[in-house]
C-alpha cells in the first residue's frame, strides 16, 4: 500500500478527520489501493448506517426542456423554437402527479426542468401547487440552486423570497443539482450561464436556514481534476458543519455520448469504473459529517451501483419511474428500477432493503 494512503487510512481508523489534501492523495490511488480505500469506505458506511440499503419511490417530472443556458455537458436541454422542445402544461403537471401517486404509490415527487424564457417565480411556485393538488401529502422535492437564481431574476425579487413563495406553495426539500464542480474555473468551462461557486452555497445555506432540507451532489468524469474534486467536497463539508442541512451526498457520474463537450472534444468520455468506486469511498472518508451517499443506478447501471454499496454507499436513490436528462445524455434503462430487484442487489451483498422517505425516515 501507498506510505501516504495507508497513513490517512489508518488516521480515519483512529477517528480523524481527513484534509483536503488527503483527499486528493486518495481520489489518486492506483492498484490495490483502490481495493483497500474502497474497504475502508465500507467499514466506515457500516459503522455509521449499519448494513441496511435504502430506498425511496418516487417520481421524476421534467416539466420543460426550453432551456435559455447551453451546457456542455447537457444533452436534454433545447433551445426555443428547436422542433424537439416540450413544455407541460399545470394541468398536465397535476395529472402526472396524480397519476404517480395513484399507479405508483410513491413518497416522493422530483421535479427539475429547463430555464424557460417565459418561467419566472410565478410559474415555479405554481408548479409546486400543481404538484401537490394532483398528489397531496406527497413530499416534494424539486427545484435546484440555479432555478431559485433565474426565479429571482425574473421576478425582480430575491432568492429568499423565491425559496419562502416555494416553501408556502408546498416545497418540501430542494433538490442540490446544479452544483457540477464547485469550482469557478471548471464552471466557466462546461457551463458558463450557471451561478457561480458562491451563489450555488449561498442559496443553499439561505435553504437550510429557513428549514428547507436540501441534497448535494457533484457531477464529475469530465474536465476537472482531482485537486477540483477535492475542493467541490470540502465546500460540501464545511456547509453541513454549519447548517446540518443536507440529507445526503449524490455522485453523478458524468454521462458523455449524447453531450456537446464529448462530442467537441472537450471532455473525457466519463469517469473510468476506478474513478467511480474512489469518488463514492473519497466521499464517504470525507464527507463524516454526513449520513448517506446515494449511488445513481440511472448513472451507472445496476453491476456498478451494486459494488458501490461495497465502497461507502448505503442508498440506492429512487424506482424513478420516468427520466428525461441522464436518458438524453445517453444512459440507458434509466426509466425504473423495480424495489425487488433493489433487494435481490442489496441481499446478494449480505445486506438489507429498507424503504424510506426522502428525509430518511423508514416506512
Amino acid at each position: 500500500m501507498g506510505k501516504r494512503i495507508g497513513a490517512i487510512l489508518r488516521g480515519v481508523a483512529a477517528g480523524e478527520r481527513i484534509t483536503e489534501q488527503d483527499a486528493v492523495t486518495l481520489l489518486g490511488a492506483k492498484g490495490r489501493d483502490v481495493l483497500r480505500v474502497a474497504e475502508a469506505a465500507d467499514e466506515v458506511r457500516q459503522m455509521t448506517v449499519g448494513d441496511q440499503v435504502t430506498f425511496v419511490r418516487n417520481q421524476n417530472i421534467n416539466v420543460t426542456n426550453i432551456c435559455v443556458n447551453a451546457c456542455g455537458f447537457c444533452g436534454f436541454s433545447r433551445r426555443p423554437g428547436h422542433p424537439e422542445t416540450f413544455a407541460y402544461s399545470l394541468d398536465i403537471i397535476e395529472e402526472k402527479a396524480r397519476e404517480a401517486k395513484d399507479l405508483h404509490h410513491i413518497t416522493e415527487i422530483c421535479s427539475v426542468s429547463g430555464l424557460h424564457p417565459d418561467y419566472d417565480a410565478g410559474m415555479y411556485t405554481g408548479i409546486i401547487k400543481a404538484i401537490r393538488r394532483g398528489a397531496p401529502g406527497v413530499h416534494i422535492h424539486a427545484g435546484n440552486p440555479m432555478e431559485v437564481a433565474y426565479a429571482a431574476r425574473q421576478s425582480g425579487i430575491s432568492t429568499a423570497e423565491v425559496l419562502l413563495q416555494l416553501k408556502s406553495a408546498g416545497l418540501a426539500s430542494l433538490c442540490g443539482t446544479g452544483a457540477e464542480i464547485l469550482v469557478d474555473s471548471v464552471r466557466a468551462a462546461i457551463c458558463p450561464g450557471k451561478i457561480p461557486t458562491d451563489e450555488w452555497v449561498r442559496i443553499i445555506r439561505e435553504c437550510h436556514g429557513m428549514g428547507i432540507p436540501t441534497t448535494a451532489t457533484i457531477m464529475y468524469g469530465h474536465i476537472e481534476s482531482d485537486a477540483d474534486r477535492a475542493r467541490h467536497l470540502a465546500i460540501i463539508r464545511e456547509i453541513q458543519d454549519a447548517t446540518n442541512g443536507f440529507t445526503e451526498f449524490v455522485p453523478l457520474s458524468f454521462i458523455h455520448q449524447q453531450t456537446p463537450i464529448y462530442r467537441q472534444g472537450k471532455a473525457r468520455g466519463g469517469a473510468t469504473g476506478r474513478e467511480d468506486i474512489l469518488m463514492h469511498a473519497v466521499s464517504r472518508l470525507f464527507l463524516d459529517n454526513l449520513r448517506h451517499i446515494q449511488v445513481s443506478w440511472v448513472k451507472l447501471g445496476q453491476k456498478m451501483a451494486q459494488l458501490l454499496l461495497l465502497s461507502g454507499a448505503d442508498d440506492l436513490g429512487g424506482t424513478v419511474y420516468e427520466e428525461s436528462i441522464s436518458k438524453s445524455a445517453g444512459a440507458p434503462a434509466t426509466d425504473f428500477l423495480d424495489p425487488q430487484v433493489m433487494r435481490r442487489m442489496a441481499e446478494d451483498l449480505g445486506r438489507t432493503l429498507r424503504e424510506r422517505n426522502t428525509l430518511y425516515q423508514m416506512i
